[in-house]
Order: structure tokens, then C-alpha cells, then sequence
């Protein structure tokens, strides 16, 4: 066996390892970060002027992209309540839905999400509010502890809203990174 081909050989096997350690990462990625529904996804983001990666975000977190999930008394891929859903339906003017079909459902909390970042101005405070409540967060703004300006959120009083927003903005950063 010649020198050449020894080298090319060796070259040829560190290429085909770096291919097999590339697609074990992007097979890892995926497994770690799944996405379901990623054209109804983008459709409502888009409709909504969101950044469907921040909507894969609240999925992960919410319901870990299953649609049957329930806590509480929330339902669906963005965990919505009955309530909640109600009150978007008739801003949207939905009469006949079901909350917990996967495309109503996100069609109905990616309007919720723009609704809460329009009236806070913050993305931070309104996944504070779309986990904690309206009625928390804003007593959160009026209290010099938790916001400094009566706008953001500079501490969250509720352990489970506060990892929720930091989880939130982990999987909006890593699925913004993997899917791009």
C-alpha cells in the first residue's frame, strides 16, 4: 500500500467521522428540542408578528409539544385554560372551536402571547404573565422589589414563573440555533 493512499484513507475515515459526529448532533438536537406542527407554528407566529422560535419556546415548556397535555386547568400545546381561550376566540371572532385541537390551540395562544408583549412591551413580562397571570404581574410592577420602572420585571416573587421565563428564553435561544 502506497504512502498516498495511506493518507488519503486516514483522511477519508476523519471525514466520515466528522459526518457521523455532525448528523449524531443534529439527531441529539432533535430528539432534545422536537418540533411538531412547525407550518401552523409559523403561520399563527407570523400572523401574530412573532418569532415562531419564541413560539416553539412556550411549546416546549408548556406541554413538550403534545397536545393531549393538561396541568391544572390548562390544556393543550400552549396549556391554555378555558377561560383564556374563550376570551381570545371572541377577540378573534371564533364562535365553533375546540380549545385543545392542536392548530385552534395555537392559534389561540400565539394571539394570546402578542397580546400580553403588546401590553406589557416586554417579551420577559409577558411570558411572566402568560405563566403567573395579568393580576400577579401587574401587582409584581406596582412593588419597588419585583420592578424598578412599574414596567419590567427585575425579580419574580413565584419560583415556578420565574424558571418558567428563563426556560422559555433557554428553548427560544436553542431553537432559534438549531432549526435556523
Amino acid at each position: 500500500m502506497s504512502k498516498l493512499f495511506k493518507v488519503l484513507l486516514a483522511l477519508l475515515a476523519i471525514v466520515l467521522a466528522i459526518i457521523g459526529m455532525r448528523a449524531g448532533y443534529e439527531t441529539a438536537t432533535q430528539i432534545k428540542y422536537p418540533v411538531a406542527y412547525a407550518d401552523i407554528i409559523v403561520k399563527y407566529a407570523n400572523q401574530n408578528d412573532l418569532d415562531p422560535f419564541l413560539v416553539m419556546g412556550v411549546i416546549k415548556q408548556e406541554s413538550n409539544f403534545v397536545p393531549e397535555a393538561h396541568s391544572g386547568f390548562a390544556g393543550g400545546l400552549m396549556q391554555l385554560t378555558e377561560e383564556t381561550a374563550e376570551w381570545n376566540a371572541n377577540r378573534l371572532g371564533v364562535t365553533d372551536y375546540d380549545y385543545m385541537d392542536p392548530e385552534t390551540n395555537i392559534m389561540l395562544g400565539c394571539h394570546y402571547l402578542k397580546y400580553l408583549i403588546d401590553k406589557y412591551g416586554n417579551t420577559n413580562t409577558a411570558l411572566a404573565a402568560y405563566n403567573g397571570g395579568m393580576g400577579n404581574v401587574n401587582e409584581w410592577l406596582k412593588n419597588p422589589e419585583c420592578s424598578d420602572d412599574g414596567e419590567t420585571l427585575k425579580y419574580i416573587p413565584f419560583g415556578e414563573t420565574r424558571h418558567y421565563v428563563t426556560k422559555v428564553n433557554d428553548y427560544w435561544i436553542e431553537y432559534r440555533k438549531s432549526y435556523q
